[in-house]
């Protein structure tokens, strides 16, 4: 599941000019599904049901 919108990813690539691969918006994917689940595991460990943006 890709939890990124490819094109707008593409555009901030592009605004450096630079170009992006296909398979980018994977990558970016994972990583912001890797950093949501840490997140989650804090504000559990901090006794809440909600994640905060501190928690990243």
């Amino acid at each position: 599941m890709s939890y990124v919108v490819a094109s707008k990813l593409k555009d901030l690539v592009k605004k450096h000019d630079m170009m992006s691969s296909g398979d980018l918006a994977d990558a970016v994917s994972a990583m912001l599904e890797g950093a949501v689940e840490k997140a989650v595991k804090r504000a559990k460990a901090n006794g809440r049901k909600t994640v905060r943006a501190e928690d990243l």
